[in-house]
């Protein structure tokens, strides 16, 4: 089998297939809603695995060096970051890197700055962690594309605001911001000693000629005060592994990180997930290419889809693997525009409303499967508008 073929996971307790009848009311629909692909894992992981478990024991076991090192090297190799394995240390996931980072790096009733519409664990754990939520919307320019607002950015800092989080691929609106954006960013961050948390988990799922940037490349400065958060589950669809890492260059943020980290005993994590990490940076290269191929002829595919329903706005992510669809003029409400897709279209979506309100009347669709699937799934979305008029 092609690793890019149909892969039938309905059996399988993937969550985005086993949750439909809880989340949509309907176990029949085509779910493209959480972000993990419906394409297999690469055949090296599954491999290095499969070997590892030729061992007659499978207990308590370290990161090897080597596997930070094959990620280093991947990250210079892709994005011309020299990060280095001493800043690294293990996590299960990007949300319980997040936790542990507000924890470390402020107190409760600090403010917390997140640029909505976003990822919606950014908001739940400043909340859970008893912060005080800063939003500062994304804005739009003339042509659709989102722009972090610095001048609300300034408006909104007082001494009391200790973090940012910032999206880089941003989920969902699929910008791959430039360096100036960043640069700007970092720098008035740097300003007013705000710590930049940095999600870069979709880092690797970006389409030429856009190129992703470490905010902690840029320059010494910035990355001292930046704390990037990397993994291979989007990378290389292994997010059931629960491995990610955490950067920090700063000597003094990474005590801080890793005695909040020590608290909450993350440990070194399990066997077989290092050694997936491991294969999948050190021999990925070749399938990471091919995956990027398939994800772009997927893009394009719903490009040419929206040209001939403009009624669904829609603008190239310039990373990941995710649609943000405009679907404000169908003239629907949030919740009728759900139902829409769920029961005309028999599509399991994200709703736009679930990244905040700045997400409302868009829908989030993930494009990380078969070819076929999508066209199915375009196909069901055309007929569902010509039934409600709008053919």
């Amino acid at each position: 089998m092609h690793e890019f073929d149909f892969v039938d996971r309905a059996q399988s307790n993937g969550e985005k297939y086993v949750l439909r009848s809880k989340l949509f009311g309907n176990d029949e629909v085509i779910p493209m809603w959480v972000a993990d692909m419906d394409i297999a894992t690469p055949a090296c992981v599954m491999d290095a695995v499969r070997h590892r478990l030729d061992h007659p024991v499978v207990g308590y076991e370290i990161m090897r060096e080597r596997a930070y090192d094959a990620q280093c090297e991947w990250v210079e190799r892709h994005h011309g970051w020299p990060m280095r394995s001493e800043w690294l240390s293990y996590s299960p996931s990007v949300v319980a890197s997040i936790g542990c980072a507000i924890r470390a790096f402020s107190e409760e009733g600090d403010e917390v700055i997140v640029q909505s519409p976003v990822y919606p664990p950014f908001y739940d754990m400043v909340r859970s962690n008893n912060r005080r939520l800063v939003l500062n919307p994304l804005t739009q320019n003339g042509s659709g594309e989102y722009r972090v607002d610095l001048e609300d950015l300034r408006a909104k800092i007082t001494p009391k605001t200790k973090l940012l989080f910032l999206c880089s691929p941003h989920n969902p609106v699929g910008r791959v911001w430039s360096r100036e954006e960043l640069i700007a960013l970092g720098n008035l961050c740097l300003q007013n000693g705000i710590v930049i948390i940095s999600d870069e988990i979709h880092s690797d799922i970006v389409f030429p000629p856009n190129i992703h940037l470490p905010l902690a490349s840029l320059s010494p400065e910035i990355g001292e005060n930046t704390v990037t958060l990397l993994g291979p589950g989007k990378t290389f669809n292994m997010a059931g592994f629960s491995i990610s890492t955490v950067a920090i260059s700063s000597q003094g943020l990474r005590e801080r990180y890793r005695a909040q980290q020590h608290k909450v005993h993350f440990g070194e994590g399990a066997v077989l997930s290092h050694v997936a990490f491991e294969a999948a940076y050190a021999q990925g290269e070749v399938w990471h290419a091919a995956l990027i191929n398939h994800l772009r002829a997927n893009r394009d595919m719903i490009e040419q889809w929206c040209r001939l329903h403009p009624i669904i706005g829609f603008r190239k992510p310039q990373g990941s693997y995710l649609a943000w669809l405009d679907c404000r003029a169908l003239k629907m409400g949030d919740r009728e525009l759900r139902d829409f897709f769920v029961m005309e279209a028999g599509l399991g979506l994200s709703a736009g409303l679930s990244f905040g309100k700045e997400g409302s009347l868009f829908m989030r669709l993930n494009f990380a499967v078969a070819h076929e699937i999508l066209e199915r799934a375009l196909e069901q979305l055309s007929q569902a508008l010509k039934r409600n008029g709008h053919g």
